[in-house]
């Protein structure tokens, strides 16, 4: 089996461009990735065309030989174009051999996993519809559920900032009770002083961890405010190298990280930071915050690895057309996701939906601008 072309599929989701990836082989399989960054969709499209000449004409089940090409030709980086190539060629290994993707890795540890809810609290930034939207998920089986309360905050918070936000952060704890996890996110909003002074008042509320506070590949201030923190501190989602990972578990930092699917090198890479940091009993919560494809590569591994915690999900809060453009996709069922038997990813993507889905400069969240949380994409000038 040799590789015939790598082709790449661009979808206009409204908060975020997905960038898609289909790799078709000589034997009629195609297998899907996926290289979504925010507001670096032309460049890691154009990345996939850059560098897709390294993988044509190779054996798609050769994965290590294909990402090793790839990897050493763009001076020993790992990159979300060569992310997006591996996860398809697993997909086609799978496929191939007519078994999902988990089973080449070990094999199933788990039926299904515990999810935690991201991306549902639009609406108006007030704690009465933060506590509203929270108890509603509470009562369709979610156990777990992430939000950022800071609104357009940077670097450092004001008194009347502080009071208002923490009335939110209340708000969603009565709303939920004690027994629902809460997961606080910081997107990097912060300076190592005001993280560690936010953490603090944190604890009150019974978080399960406060993410990326600060810069989230700066692991030595990571550390630092982990250390000074009552609560958990999670990052990983802005490691690029796998000793990355190892720097910041072996510090007794953390017993939880959020690696990065697409930055770290796809399934080969995250099974590789899974043994990292099982070696030190710290799980992982994969960051999921793309598209349903996504979500089904997280599965896979979800189901292959032991020391997982949760995953992610945005799935159930995207437009209602997301169902014609995946229509195989696991949804989540009382606050769980299942673990797809598929052969491969198990999910195809529908090219005609896609097509009435284009591009637009528009789809990207501006994180500090008041009202982003509604995700509906920045203005049109923008």
């Amino acid at each position: 089996m040799k590789i015939t072309d790598i082709r790449t599929i661009v979808v206009g989701n409204p908060w975020k461009n997905w960038v898609f990836v289909v790799v078709e082989t000589s034997d009629g399989i195609s297998g899907l990735g996926e290289a979504t960054g925010g507001l670096q969709t032309m460049p890691n499209k154009e990345a996939v065309e850059e560098i897709k000449h390294l993988a044509i004409g190779k054996n798609p089940l050769e994965i290590s030989n294909v990402v090793d090409e790839m990897y050493k030709a763009s001076f020993l980086k790992i990159t979300p174009a060569i992310s997006a190539i591996e996860i398809a060629c697993w997909d086609i290994l799978g496929q191939h051999l007519k078994v999902p993707i988990y089973q080449l890795l070990g094999g199933k540890v788990r039926d299904k996993v515990r999810v935690y809810a991201n991306g549902w609290y639009s609406g108006e930034r007030t704690p009465e519809n933060f506590g509203d939207k929270a108890k509603a998920l509470s009562g369709r089986g979610y156990t777990a559920l992430k939000f950022d309360p800071f609104g357009s905050e940077h670097l450092r918070l004001n008194k009347e900032s502080e009071i208002f936000i923490k009335k939110i952060i209340r708000s969603v704890r009565d709303a939920v009770g004690p027994n629902v996890e809460l997961m606080i996110e910081g997107h990097k909003r912060f300076n190592v002083f005001e993280a560690i002074k936010i953490a603090k008042w944190l604890d009150e509320f019974d978080v399960t961890w406060f993410e990326d506070p600060i810069d989230n590949d700066d692991i030595d201030s990571l550390i630092h405010v982990s250390r000074n923190s009552p609560v958990r501190i999670i990052a990983g989602e802005g490691f690029k190298k796998y000793k990355d990972f190892t720097r910041f578990v072996s510090s007794n930092a953390t017993d939880i990280v959020n690696p990065e699917v697409i930055g770290i090198g796809g399934i080969s890479g995250s099974v590789k930071v899974a043994g990292i940091c099982s070696s030190f009993d710290v799980d992982l919560a994969f960051h999921n915050a793309e598209s349903p494809l996504k979500t089904m590569t997280n599965l896979q591994l979800c189901g292959a690895i032991k020391n997982i915690y949760i995953q992610e999900c945005f799935d159930e809060f995207n437009a209602d057309w997301i169902e014609e453009l995946f229509p195989n996709y696991q949804k989540v069922k009382d606050g769980y996701l299942s673990i797809p038997d598929r052969p491969g990813l198990g999910i195809s993507i529908n090219e005609s939906i896609a097509k009435d889905h284009p591009y637009n400069k528009s789809n990207f969240l501006r994180m500090f601008k008041p009202g982003w949380e509604n995700r509906k994409g920045a203005s049109g000038s923008e």
